[in-house]
């Protein structure tokens, strides 16, 4: 998604905590109704508002989903792979070019060099349906990636 998220107006207490609590129903409707869904854990530790979404999938077969409540957007972030080893210019235009497929998202490189797969909306859009558009498209983003990715950037110790 591109946009500049300091010209949002940031949300009231009483916003964030009415799309909290949207977001927590939302969460656990998954946990109850969708089988990918594996497990939620609420991060009570850093005093932040998020959550991590356990995932079971084909291509990459567990991961984490992260979202995070922040004062104007609700941030959405996965793990798909570490640093690649080899073919780093392969595995990075890779990446990039699938960047131009992505709907509100796209590939980054974090801490370590890993790979992310992040995105973010404005907090006033959070509804049910966005939230099951952004879960829908990280999990097909990821399976769709995962596996072309990790045989750029692990050639030789990837194996099918």
């Amino acid at each position: 998604m591109s946009m500049t998220t300091d010209a949002l107006p940031p949300a009231t207490p009483a916003e964030l905590e009415r799309i909290e609590l949207q977001i927590e129903q939302w969460l656990e409707e998954q946990l109850q109704q969708n089988p990918c869904v594996q497990s939620i854990e609420r991060d009570t530790d850093s005093g932040e508002c998020r959550w991590m979404i356990r995932v079971t999938a084909e291509e990459k077969e567990i991961f984490s989903i992260w979202f995070h409540l922040r004062q104007r957007t609700l941030h959405v972030e996965t793990y798909l792979m570490p640093a690649p080893e080899e073919n780093l210019a392969q595995t990075y235009e890779y990446l990039m070019r699938r960047n131009l497929r992505l709907n509100g998202f796209s590939f980054s490189i974090g801490s370590e060099d890993a790979v992310f797969l992040v995105g973010q909306i404005p907090v006033q859009w959070v509804t049910e349906a966005e939230l099951d558009r952004l879960f829908g498209s990280v999990y097909a983003y990821v399976e769709q990636s995962f596996r072309p990715a990790m045989r750029l950037g692990f050639a030789s110790r990837y194996k099918d």
